[in-house]
């Protein structure tokens, strides 16, 4: 079975992640979707949180596991024996960031590749922090996320 990890923080998950996902599970058997819980980030919602949104976005789709990490995912990655991390690209200035982290993960491990996907062009745009800047700011995000991660935006931002 081919394996892959799709991490991030998913802070919240978007339709352009479920996007990747869908994506991902062309080419891949099994996606684990690995929510990191980056403490050095300003977050709205745990990772506990974010982990149970992200299961209700993919409850429908088959061979997609979601688990959280702390630390290298590199580290994350040897444990559960996936060497592939799937990468969203949405513009050349995720590249230079991404290509970064990729050769760094290499280095680590030693075996890590990243297979690098773009997002259908309706999402080629979306980010989490646009999506709560919009609901902060009182905006429709409707057709940016998942309706359960709306109605969560909506109860934390007000």
């Amino acid at each position: 079975m081919r394996s892959a990890i799709f991490p991030g923080t998913f802070d919240p998950v978007t339709m352009g992640h479920l996007d990747l996902i869908e994506r991902g599970l062309k080419m891949f058997d099994r996606i684990i979707v690995a929510v990191s819980s980056k403490p050095d980030k300003d977050l709205l919602f745990s990772v506990e949180e974010r982990v149970e949104m992200i299961r209700e976005a993919t409850k429908g789709m088959k061979n997609v596991e979601v688990s959280h990490f702390s630390g290298l995912l590199v580290d994350y990655a040897r444990k559960a024996g996936i060497e592939i991390v799937i990468r969203g690209l949405r513009a050349v200035s995720d590249f230079e960031y991404e290509f970064q982290m990729a050769l760094m993960n290499r280095k680590l491990s030693g075996s890590i590749e990243a297979v690098f996907l773009m997002p259908s062009e309706q999402y080629s745009y979306l980010n989490s922090t646009v999506v709560k800047e919009i609901a902060r700011m009182g905006g429709n995000v409707s057709e940016l996320v998942p309706p359960s991660v709306a109605t969560r935006l909506k109860e934390r931002l007000g």
